[in-house]
């Protein structure tokens, strides 16, 4: 048994920081040597920069096509969010990468729902399948998702009206029944709940979950923050366990789940570091900066070291009042003239 194969094995957020450290770095040097020897791009940045594990900024991925795999083994070819101004990320799965994202999302959305899969509404359209222009991180977040859902329903039209009269059915067939909402932060504030709370409707659902990410851009535009969106959603629906998340393209199924306690949460898959804005040391717990994202996922591409654009602090080491162990954090939003990236960010309505 391999190390991967013993981390899931285990529950994702059982091991102590420090008993997870060693089995992860081996995993992790292993994969730097992999691609090292199987892609010449990253070959390239690790003797430039004399540095056996260089830490891969996430636009690097719009600029040039890394990949450790032949185009034999190529299964799939997904793409981030973008507009048609935009370069947009080309991440290059193979068989085994796939169904290792596959279990590695399992495992971490297992500890929500304990492995169930549940009556599943998703706040988007089903179109969103179709639109090859509309599918990239938001069509492989449902499709994603959706494996962990059942009797899936689509909560929006193909015009991105919501249609009342099935969310109303979904919610009085399964009204005893545990259910499990998924959508895009911003697309279920502007598509699901200002529908409902400008017609007056509340769905009055008290068991169950929602789960949701990206798109935070647009709702500080709007003053819409964390806890006012899960208060909310909580007067519209009735439900009190929302959970944000946060994840990319690049790292697809290493997602980091927001505990109850509003913290974000590393698990035996995955690791973060916060970095200094000036020489990319490592901070301490409490001190803003940049977000080092490490998954042991990526074999055929060499995502598994990378450089966010994104703003974070450390919050605590295996000391959430939640009782998940490891490290926990919270995202404070996008570096000054980043490149807007988030998965619900792009979809304008015309």
């Amino acid at each position: 048994m391999n190390d991967i194969d013993y981390l899931l094995t285990l529950q994702p957020f059982s091991l102590k920081a420090s008993d997870k450290a060693h089995i992860f770095d081996d995993i992790m040097n292993s994969l730097s040597q992999f691609h090292y020897n199987h892609c010449s791009a990253y070959k390239q940045i690790c003797d430039v920069l004399e540095n056996n594990m260089p830490l891969i900024p996430v636009r690097l991925f719009k600029q040039y096509k890394l990949r450790s795999i032949k185009d034999d083994d190529i299964l799939k070819v997904m793409t981030s969010s973008g507009t048609s101004s935009q370069q947009v990320s080309e991440i290059y799965l193979d068989k085994y990468t796939a169904g290792l994202q596959t279990k590695v999302l399992a495992s971490i959305l297992s500890n929500l729902n304990d492995g169930k899969r549940l009556p599943m509404l998703i706040i988007d359209t089903k179109s969103v399948l179709k639109n090859r222009q509309m599918f990239s991180a938001r069509g492989a977040g449902i499709i994603g998702f959706s494996m962990f859902g059942k009797d899936i329903t689509y909560a929006l039209d193909d015009n991105m009206e919501l249609d009342v009269s099935q969310v109303q059915l979904f919610f009085d067939k399964y009204q005893d029944q545990d259910i499990f909402i998924f959508g895009f932060t911003y697309m279920i504030w502007e598509y699901f709940y200002k529908y409902l709370i400008k017609h007056d409707i509340k769905l009055n659902k008290n068991n169950g979950f929602i789960l949701h990410g990206g798109g935070w851009k647009k709702m500080m535009d709007q003053a819409v923050d964390n806890i006012t969106f899960k208060s909310s959603l909580q007067e519209v629906t009735g439900l009190s366990s929302i959970h944000n998340y946060y994840g990319m393209i690049e790292q697809t199924g290493s997602i980091f789940i927001e505990c109850e306690h509003n913290r974000l949460h590393t698990s035996i898959y995955s690791d973060i570091n916060i970095l200094n804005y000036n020489d990319f040391s490592i901070n301490g717990i409490g001190q803003e900066g940049l977000i080092q994202l490490q998954s042991v996922i990526p074999k055929s591409y060499p995502g598994h070291n990378l450089l966010s654009e994104d703003r974070g602090v450390l919050l605590g080491i295996d000391d959430c009042p939640c009782g998940r162990l490891g490290k926990t954090f919270l995202v404070n939003g996008r570096i000054q003239n980043a490149e807007i990236r988030g998965c619900s960010d792009t979809f304008e309505k015309h």
